[in-house]
């Protein structure tokens, strides 16, 4: 009777060890790597720094896929210790992520207010031309639409200003830059037109 007894009570002490010993999945590094990733997506470095982002996240899956591959193991066999260091360096890395996506939005916004003035400039060069361009017959209809494309130029110049001042700077550049392509044609386009009366001349 005795000798059972022993033999219970060392069962249930085996029993208490292995299940005092078994790994608990890392759910607090888990919550704290999903929160950095939030807080580096309200940076917008899902737009201005995508590769450290998607580097991000891909770190993230794969913490959760071998998560997922030892809560599959018997209990005793789980260890979470390389899911734990790589959710640690999740939220580690989401602090640089959004230094960098800080970095680049401010490159970038110096850029779309750069090329805003640039083309500005080039559109006033244009309207310059279009007081020199030949005014006769031929040209008219052609300097009205030239006209035409100018007010649409200084119309994506203002839509460009406006995104500038609402911090959607990736926008604005892509904008500024189709702003330029047309200016810039338009300005080939008036000066090919006035060499061509100077020579007749």
């Amino acid at each position: 009777m005795k000798n059972n007894l022993l033999k219970v009570a060392f069962a249930f002490a085996i029993a208490a060890m292995m299940f005092t010993s078994c790994a608990k999945a890392p759910e607090v590094e888990v919550t704290d790597a999903k929160a950095a990733i939030e807080a580096a997506k309200a940076t917008e470095a899902d737009r201005y720094v995508p590769a450290d982002f998607k580097s991000m996240q891909d770190s993230l899956n794969v913490a959760m896929l071998e998560i997922e591959n030892q809560n599959a193991k018997f209990a005793l066999f789980r260890n979470y210790k390389k899911a734990t260091a790589t959710l640690t360096g999740v939220t580690a890395m989401a602090e640089t992520v959004k230094t960098n996506a800080a970095t680049r939005k401010e490159e970038v916004k110096n850029e779309a207010q750069q090329a805003l003035a640039e083309v500005t400039a080039l559109v006033n060069e244009v309207k310059e031309l279009l007081t020199k361009a030949p005014k006769g017959k031929e040209g008219k209809e052609a300097l009205e639409a030239i006209k035409g494309d100018v007010v649409l130029v200084e119309s994506f110049l203002a839509e460009v200003s406006t995104l500038i001042n609402n911090g959607d700077y990736l926008t604005a550049v892509d904008k500024v830059k189709a702003a330029s392509e047309k200016a810039t044609s338009l300005k080939t386009e008036l000066e090919e037109a006035i060499a061509k009366t100077s020579k007749r001349r």
